[in-house]
């Protein structure tokens, strides 16, 4: 019979509540656990206190059948988990033969003295069964007590990913009778949550029982996360497929990929789908755009090169804008863009240009044109499209959304079907 199972993550660490290291170990595990089934019910970050850890475990015990912990178990003093575990579970510190077997390869690798403090590492419970760390020093422990599973692993995010996937996901699945489990990730842009939330209501009441959506936003839009576990009757592939087939039909223009595929790798298969190149001239962007499309590997298929046309001087003697169109309607506008976004797929003789011109801030605004004011322009072989942003956010905040909009902008204005 499958059964509901719940899970806690603790991470351990004075760096973490200090904000001097970001928390991505739990948001990593919390995706795994998801997706065999497990739910994750709480999240605890506690200091390096052998008081905080026996306290979380047995907080953590009365709500959970799995408890991952990461965290505390480097070879300073500061590290204080193994040895806080070893009386947690009232036994004692044995040598665990392939863990020093696995240090010692480790410092012969990197043609470095074996230290003693080093050695210790390979000390472990002996209540607990080891996880062998093939990634790194500090071995990693099981502990199974009254229908509970307790996993220490190292809080390098790297190390503990191993060992989630090599040894502890697989363990899970094998321990528990879990549900079958199946997620949907539709990406979404151009629509806020709420908007979205009314557009795609009905759908979403009438979605059978044992679907639920989640709303994700993020800057680049609103992931939607359609989860499916078993009923017994339909086949859940296919039940949720028919799902995301209607949605696609109510919401098509804002849909722009599924599963996480990103804005930029969307861009990227819509212009080598059709033969396409592109070049980019960026002012307030400074060349983000630039970036994100060639953080997509293969994008040297497509995009040839970008004029960061900060100045007006650059813009007027390498995009060609003119001069006149300049003083009458100012850097940031329609006009200016439009001749920019030509300019740069002239200059660089691709199919598609792409222009960026505004006032991210915080100063440099005026009544006519405030702060966040931003235009941003599509050219190609037979359109030029130029369209007008407003926004009230932080600098960075500005050109990362110009961004993310001028790649949008892309999306829907390449003209013509994908060549085969």
């Amino acid at each position: 019979m499958k059964q509901e199972v719940s899970a806690e993550i603790i991470t351990i660490g004075d760096e973490l509540l200090y904000g001097q290291v970001v928390d991505t170990n739990s948001a990593w595990m919390g995706e795994k656990l998801g997706k065999i089934g497990i739910k994750v019910k709480q999240i605890t970050s506690i200091s390096d206190s052998p008081e905080a850890i026996e306290e979380a475990l047995d907080t953590a015990k009365l709500r959970a059948h799995v408890i991952l912990m990461t965290g505390g178990l480097g070879p300073t003093k500061d590290d204080l988990t193994k040895h806080t575990l070893t009386k947690y579970f009232k036994t004692h510190l044995q040598l665990h033969q392939p863990s020093l077997d696995n240090v010692v390869a480790i410092f012969k690798k990197y043609n470095r003295p074996l230290t003693v403090t080093n050695q210790q590492q390979a000390y472990l419970p002996a209540s607990c069964t080891p996880i062998l760390n093939t990634l790194g020093t500090a071995p990693g422990m099981l502990f199974e007590e009254e229908g509970h599973i307790i996993v220490s692993m190292p809080g390098v995010p790297f190390e503990m990913k191993g060992m989630m996937t090599n040894h502890i996901l697989p363990h899970l699945q094998a321990h528990f009778q879990l549900p079958e489990i199946n997620h949907k990730v539709i990406q979404t842009i151009g629509l806020g949550e709420s908007f979205l939330a009314d557009t795609i209501s009905d759908w979403e009441d009438s979605l059978p029982t044992n679907l639920k959506l989640a709303y994700l936003p993020n800057l680049s839009g609103v992931r939607l996360r359609l989860t499916g576990v078993y009923n017994g009757i339909d086949d859940l592939e296919d039940q949720m497929m028919r799902e995301v087939g209607k949605l696609s039909d109510l919401i098509p223009d804002y849909i722009y990929g599924y599963g996480e595929i990103s804005l930029e790798e969307t861009v990227g298969m819509l212009l080598n789908g059709r033969n396409y190149t592109i070049s980019t001239a960026e002012s307030c962007t400074g060349g983000l755009i630039g970036h994100k499309l060639t953080s997509v590997p293969g994008s040297s298929m497509y995009y040839k090169g970008g004029i960061i046309a900060y100045d007006n001087y650059v813009k007027i003697n390498e995009l060609g804008v003119e001069q006149d169109i300049l003083d009458k309607y100012g850097a940031v506008s329609g006009e200016v863009v439009r001749q920019m976004a030509e300019g740069v797929r002239r200059k660089m003789g691709t199919d598609v240009g792409i222009a960026t011109s505004g006032i991210a801030g915080p100063g440099g605004g005026t009544p006519d044109k405030p702060v966040g004011t931003i235009w941003i322009a599509y050219a190609d072989a037979t359109q030029t499209i130029a369209k007008k942003l407003n926004y009230n956010k932080s600098r960075l905040l500005n050109i990362e959304y110009t961004a993310l909009q001028a790649l949008n902008l892309i999306r829907q204005s390449l003209p013509g079907p994908v060549e085969e």
